[in-house]
């Protein structure tokens, strides 16, 4: 299965229009936004788990990260709340599972194989956020030297000089709303930008944003 598989095309998906599509486990659905491979497969995804819903253990070969949109998502290693954002690096298994229910957007089989980095951070606390361009906050979340991964906070009628990425560039609109030279994003958009993009871009709403850069060089 082959869904903007492409990582050198340019790349939008409003996650609201999609159906949910029935995993292997019953009581988990997903809305795909790429995917390259078949159930074991290089993917962006929401996964959403009804209540008392669980998927088998199993081990993420390419390791997995992920941001909880909705509800508390778990696994033995604890309970992750809605802004809980999650790395589990190649190598690790987990048996995950939600009491109360959950969308989460999970990256699957994007990790370099000798990452070795656990992260567990809450985005809605106000720890660690800092001073960006004017009119933005941001909340490093992962940092590597071809991955830089964060939350932005945007303020209402904030709008930004152009920017380049090199490496390329991936965004999901949790809250609010932003466009740039192409189009409107508003929660639930993913977009993904290759290799050698730039954008303009502002908010009239103000919007919070996951924001994945440098992670797509070697697409080209």
């Amino acid at each position: 299965m082959k869904i903007n598989a492409d990582l050198s095309e340019r790349a939008v998906v409003d996650s609201e229009t999609l159906n949910w599509v029935p995993s292997p486990m019953a009581g988990v659905e997903r809305r795909m936004l790429e995917r390259d491979g078949e159930e074991v497969a290089r993917a962006t995804s929401l996964v959403r788990y009804a209540p008392g819903s669980a998927f088998s253990a199993h081990t993420h070969d390419l390791g997995e990260e992920f941001l909880v949109l909705e509800g508390v998502f778990s696994d033995e290693s604890g309970d992750f709340a809605r802004g809980m954002y999650v790395r589990n690096p190649p190598g690790s298994a987990h048996v995950p599972s939600s009491a109360p229910g959950a969308v989460i957007l999970v990256k699957l089989r994007q990790m370099r194989p000798d990452d070795d980095t656990f992260v567990r951070i809450d985005t809605k606390a106000e720890a660690g956020w800092r001073p960006g361009r004017p009119g933005e906050r941001v909340l490093p979340l992962f940092e590597a030297p071809d991955e830089t991964v964060s939350m932005l906070h945007w303020e209402p009628g904030s709008a930004f000089d152009a920017q380049a990425f090199p490496g390329g560039a991936e965004f999901f609109v949790v809250d609010g709303e932003f466009s740039d030279e192409d189009g409107t994003y508003s929660a639930g958009a993913w977009l993904r930008l290759p290799a050698g993009s730039r954008q303009t871009a502002k908010t009239q709403t103000g919007a919070r944003i996951w924001c994945k850069t440098g992670h797509l060089a070697s697409t080209v």
